[in-house]
């Protein structure tokens, strides 16, 4: 059986944690930052854990990884 390939652009953008949950920047922090709340902006520093349903997602992108 060939090897499964994982998706580059997942392995960019996603890492697992020791449980096998799913660590995930912020998103809409790139540019416009005047639009958006100080709530907001301080709420969506550093990274955080992927909701369940989009976690077979990145699992099917990431298959090695689990």
């Amino acid at each position: 059986m060939p090897k499964q390939k994982t998706k580059s652009g997942a392995k960019k953008r996603f890492k697992f944690t020791a449980t096998g949950k799913i660590k995930v920047a912020a998103a809409g922090k790139r540019h416009g930052m005047i639009k958006r709340s100080t709530k907001f902006i301080r709420n969506a520093r550093g990274t955080m854990v992927l909701k369940d349903c989009d976690e077979g997602i990145v699992k099917k992108y990431m298959p090695y990884n689990r």
